[in-house]
């Protein structure tokens, strides 16, 4: 599978496409001064304490105060909130936790009237993004992302993610990382540092360390309500987690960005640096590669399949619907079964494929052309359930419900990606409805009286539709001479078969457009 990266730079902010085999399989959006990103850590303060939710309200600077719920502080936030208080009275200087003597965890099943209280000053992680009316979810339990490695403060835990299967190299990565960790700190191993050497591993927990110090120094000096420490941008964050050897290609559209991007790659993985490329055509970026097109085609209401079938997807707030249907795709009758397997088959790639490039999160609901078969039924669901392996974000899948349905449960972390694919019509406004044509030639006469009339115009051209054009002008008698003997000077009537049947403009003997 050849895997490209293509990021379009624009002042608005940096578009990212994910590109497998030619095909758009994941478009992600970063506006300049997203100040809510996923693992952004501000300095909360306690707005209210919901009991009967066993949850709290955080005041971090966003128009809605943020959720925290119970679940979410993390076994260790006594430790958190006693460092926060150390910090801010300014009385222990030191920016590991080597002199902090840990406080034990709190109760999974305690309450957190016990935990918090009102005005309470609490470092608290984005662990959402702000999505349609909500405001951001929050976690305390707080930690730090690297390429190989994440850090977890107040923490002796390592842990091992379980895609590494060999033994011998679990056993390896956690007596490297047991030799270079500090005191108090738990540390999460990844699957890409399956393989790596002592110092690469080093080199990046060196790195989440001092980001760790950083966010430590910025503590005591920190507004209630503000960002004390930021995530990388989303383009640098996308390269740290998903770039591996597959990747044969990341274009970069302007020189800038392509500095930053080449130096971090350099550092988390200099091998692979020659692979970053500055766009230097002349057409944008995503033209050239043919990502606007397949944009459009993929964000509608219905996606077309190749087979002559088709997918309707409908949303809500918190459910989306996916309808497949075959379309024009027929078969004989003894092959119904097989021909509604192959359906199926074909919509369960691209509706992995679509949960993927729209980021859909919570539940989704797919109806599936009915298929009598268990067996088939049964294909049906490991087939999806392979193609959601390339998946990153949490999913569970059910199989098949009595009448056909499959039921998704994706993780929402991000407002899910929505392009417009439907342009507003230029005669209507969007409205559906336009100007009566029987009165159309009453404005028109009515702006020319007041051009020619009150604002004493000379060399008036108006344009057209070239029925409208040709009502004006043809015959002996026609309007065009009747204005000329009304008004005392000729007016230029011209064509234009881009207009729709009811635009008209006048230009001045200037050529520019006057405005009405």
């Amino acid at each position: 599978m050849v895997k490209e990266l293509i990021i379009n730079s624009t002042p608005a902010g940096v578009t990212i496409a994910l590109i497998e085999d030619k095909q758009l399989v994941e478009l992600h959006k970063e506006q300049i001064n997203n100040n809510y990103a996923v693992g952004d850590i501000y300095l909360g303060r306690i707005k209210k304490i919901m009991p009967g939710l066993n949850a709290a309200f955080v005041d971090v600077g966003y128009e809605k105060d943020a959720f925290l719920h119970y679940f979410d502080l993390g076994p260790q936030v006594q430790s958190l909130i006693k460092l926060t208080k150390i910090k801010r009275n300014g009385s222990v200087t030191g920016t590991l936790l080597d002199n902090l003597k840990l406080e034990a965890d709190i109760n999974k099943a305690g309450k957190i009237s016990d935990v918090l209280s009102k005005n309470m000053l609490l470092p608290v992680q984005i662990a959402k993004e702000p999505i349609s009316t909500k405001g951001p979810r929050l976690s305390s339990d707080l930690s730090i992302a690297g390429r190989y490695v994440v850090l977890v403060p107040f923490s002796n835990t390592i842990s091992i993610s379980k895609k590494i299967k060999s033994n011998t190299e679990r056993n390896r990565l956690k007596k490297i990382i047991e030799s270079i960790k500090p005191q108090n700190f738990g540390v999460i191993i990844r699957t890409v540092s399956e393989g790596r050497g002592v110092a690469e591993m080093q080199k990046d927990l060196l790195d989440l360390v001092a980001k760790w110090e950083t966010f430590i120094k910025k503590l005591p000096t920190a507004e209630p309500s503000k960002r004390v420490w930021g995530e990388m941008d989303r383009s640098s964050t996308l390269i740290r987690d998903i770039l591996n050897p597959d990747f044969t290609n990341v274009y970069v559209s302007t020189p800038e960005l392509y500095d930053d991007i080449r130096s971090y790659v350099h550092d988390i993985s200099p091998e692979m640096e020659k692979i970053v490329k500055l766009y230097k055509h002349k057409e944008p970026v995503f033209e050239h590669f043919g990502i606007e097109k397949q944009i459009k085609n993929a964000f509608g209401k219905t996606v077309n399949l190749p087979g002559g079938a088709y997918l309707v997807v409908e949303h809500t707030e918190a459910l989306h619907v996916i309808d497949v249907n075959s379309g024009n795709r027929t078969a004989s009758k003894e092959n119904q079964e097989e021909n509604a397997l192959q359906v199926n088959k074909e919509a369960a790639k691209e509706i992995a494929r679509q949960l993927r490039l729209r980021d859909m999160g919570g539940i989704v609901v797919i109806d599936f052309i009915d298929m009598h078969k268990p067996t088939n039924r049964k294909i049906l669901f490991d087939y999806l359930r392979e193609l959601m392996l390339l998946d990153r974000a949490k999913h569970t899948i059910l199989p098949p419900s009595k009448f056909g349905l499959v039921q998704i449960t994706r993780q929402r972390v991000r407002p899910e990606m929505n392009i417009v694919t439907v342009e507003k019509c230029p005669a209507c406004g969007g409205t559906g409805e336009i100007k009566a044509s029987i009165v159309l030639m009453d404005d028109i006469e009515n702006n020319l009286n007041y051009i020619l009339s009150e604002q004493n115009e000379k060399g008036v051209t108006l344009c057209v539709h070239p029925y409208i054009e040709a009502y004006i002008t043809k015959g002996i008698f026609n309007l065009q001479r009747r204005w000329f003997f009304k008004y005392g000077q000729w007016v230029k009537v011209k064509a234009q078969p881009a207009y729709h049947l009811t635009e008209f403009h006048f230009i001045s003997s200037k050529d520019e457009e006057i405005k009405l």
